[in-house]
């Protein structure tokens, strides 16, 4: 039998699932929940961290994709999750690139390729992740928001499949070769909160760290990933699997520096910082609400089929 409650998150690239949910993650599988992650792209135009493994960057050998498999099998072991699919099967879509925008936020790269998920069919990429919303039912969905938390090509384009297909899954005449239909209760968009960020900038800059999240001023604007904590829906507290969470970002040696800001924060700032994950509602009806006027659960409010 499936589990009784089922999360589905839709990510684009090999470790946004961690610095993102992975405590959630590692909390609900902890406790028996399904968790079912589903990754767009093997992020094969990614910078390589490692200069002992440059060779396997996309203009040379090209071949980053299938070590960032083995990475987040890795990552997934980490966290106690059993349930990982590539969007289509692996290798269906290419990670797209990117390069910054003079105003501090991602954009499309000037040479894409011809299979970039950027250039992806909407209906035949949501196709793909409706068949899975049929096949694992689940009662909520998170994904990233319409600006993919900092402008990344991939990250906007797995928001938009992701939002279609709850819609198309949910419609009973829509494709019934890909599964009996399913409308997902709860739909969130994962958030970093406002006043966790900045306390925890006042933390680092106070402790003597001024290059973690160089450039980020815990009095002065913020990149648009940041969310007014009026807008935050839900903190899911899963600072008991912080480790967890951090051993996971581990198992991406090629993509998140073990001495970078997330590790930082993690050092001293602690569990309150990287073990409560803040999420927002985009489709749904809040459950009930703690003290801090904020859901404590994803599940919050809904009954269990």
């Amino acid at each position: 039998m499936p589990p009784a409650q089922r999360l589905l998150l839709v990510h684009a690239h090999p470790d946004d699932e961690v610095i993102g949910q992975g405590a959630t993650m590692a909390k609900y599988a902890a406790e028996g929940r399904g968790v079912t992650l589903v990754t767009c792209t093997a992020g094969e135009q990614g910078e390589i961290l490692v200069p002992e493994l440059a060779h396997l960057a996309a203009d040379r050998e090209d071949r980053l994709g299938e070590h960032r498999r083995g990475e987040i099998a890795d990552a997934m072991r980490a966290l106690g999750v059993t349930d990982h699919r590539w969007l289509g099967g692996f290798g269906r879509f290419r990670d797209s690139g990117m390069k910054w925008h003079e105003d501090g936020y991602a954009v499309p790269a000037d040479d894409i390729h011809d299979n970039a998920f950027w250039r992806a069919d909407l209906t035949v990429a949501a196709d793909h992740l409706v068949e899975v919303i049929r096949e694992v039912r689940p009662q909520v969905l998170v994904t990233y928001d319409q600006f993919g938390g900092y402008g990344h090509p991939d990250h906007i384009q797995a928001h938009r499949v992701a939002m279609y297909a709850v819609l198309l899954a949910a419609a009973p005449s829509y494709r019934r070769d890909l599964g009996e239909a399913w409308d997902v209760a709860k739909v969130y968009w994962g958030a970093m909160s406002e006043s966790r960020m900045r306390a925890g900038l006042r933390m680092l800059r106070d402790a003597g760290d001024q290059t973690a999240f160089e450039g980020m001023d815990p009095d002065g604007p913020l990149p648009p990933f940041v969310v007014p904590d009026a807008d935050l829906t839900c903190a899911v507290d899963a600072s008991a699997h912080v480790e967890q969470k951090m051993d996971a970002l581990r198992a991406y040696p090629t993509q998140v520096a073990t001495d970078g800001p997330f590790f930082a924060l993690s050092n001293n700032v602690g569990a309150a910082a990287m073990g409560v994950e803040v999420y927002r509602l985009v489709k749904g009806t809040p459950g009930p609400v703690g003290d801090d006027g904020l859901e404590s659960d994803l599940f919050a409010g809904l009954v269990e089929a």
